[in-house]
């Protein structure tokens, strides 16, 4: 019985702590996944660009809507998908590499979107877009992550084959006579709505925590990309539960706990995992 009052009880007593782990589940699910494509892709520090990439977005919908979900998401879309854009215009046009590309548009993304939200909103505002508001969620909210999730979770489902190809073998890919360019392009939209999602649960800064924690952590526990796809998830899940429990018992903020027992567990991992952890290559 204690360990269903300790794990159990604050779910089932609580409304908000249940549609925090609804929530946060979706996201993992989802998040999860995309993160092993983006380790696989040597992209880990783009999901973070693309990340604060969506600020401006969020907060122009802030600006003009309020705390409305349906504006920020669909400003945080527009702005993603066009600094994702721009970003891979100037490593084709210029000698930039995508991802110092990356890194300019989402220095100069992340000051516009503390600019605007400054601008109409109060402190409390910008902490709720920056580290979002899993405890939380409303109606709207959930949908938008769980929606978002199953659709993100079902167009990878179909791309697959192409996106390890191309992660992994692109010249196979263009003898083949198929180009890997739309998948990418494609890989690079779901990224974009995912982190979109999850600004409502974990913020802008956070969201990518549990994209890419439980991803690296998954790499020293499985060898195959689709073994790493369900364990990651399976792991981001895990962490939200127990982040989320942390939260509950010791009072702090939700979304710094949940990251933070993602990097316990990343640590961990990289102690102990069989898939080259320190322990395994000492032994």
């Amino acid at each position: 019985m204690w360990l269903y009052d300790v794990l159990i009880s604050p779910f089932v007593e609580f409304g908000f702590m249940r549609r925090a782990l609804a929530g946060s589940f979706a996201l993992a699910a989802a998040a999860g996944p995309l993160g092993v494509f983006l380790v696989l892709r040597r992209m880990s520090l783009m999901g973070d660009a693309m990340a604060h990439a969506i600020l401006p977005g969020v907060a122009a919908g802030f600006l003009l809507s309020g705390l409305s979900v349906g504006a920020m998401a669909l400003g945080g879309v527009i702005t993603g998908l066009v600094v994702a854009l721009l970003a891979g215009l100037v490593s084709r046009l210029t000698p930039l590499r995508e991802d110092a590309s990356f890194a300019a548009f989402y220095l100069v993304s992340l000051g516009l979107g503390v600019l605007l939200v400054s601008l109409k909103g109060s402190n409390m505002d910008l902490i709720h877009v920056l580290f979002g508001t899993v405890l939380g969620l409303g109606d709207q909210a959930l949908l938008l992550v769980t929606g978002t999730s199953s659709v993100a979770l079902l167009v990878l489902a179909i791309i697959y084959r192409p996106l390890v190809l191309e992660c992994l073998d692109p010249l196979f890919l263009r003898a083949e006579g198929r180009s890997g360019s739309w998948v990418h392009m494609l890989f690079l939209v779901l990224l974009v709505v995912v982190l979109v999602a999850g600004f409502q649960v974990l913020g802008t800064l956070m969201v990518v925590g549990i994209m890419m924690l439980p991803a690296t952590a998954a790499r020293f526990w499985a060898r195959s990309a689709s073994s790493q796809m369900v364990l990651a998830a399976l792991l981001g899940m895990g962490e939200c539960f127990v982040g989320l429990l942390l939260s509950y018992y010791a009072n702090v903020p939700a979304s710094p706990a949940i990251i933070l027992v993602a990097g316990i567990t990343y640590f961990l991992s990289l102690a102990c995992g069989p898939q080259g952890g320190l322990l395994q290559r000492l032994r």
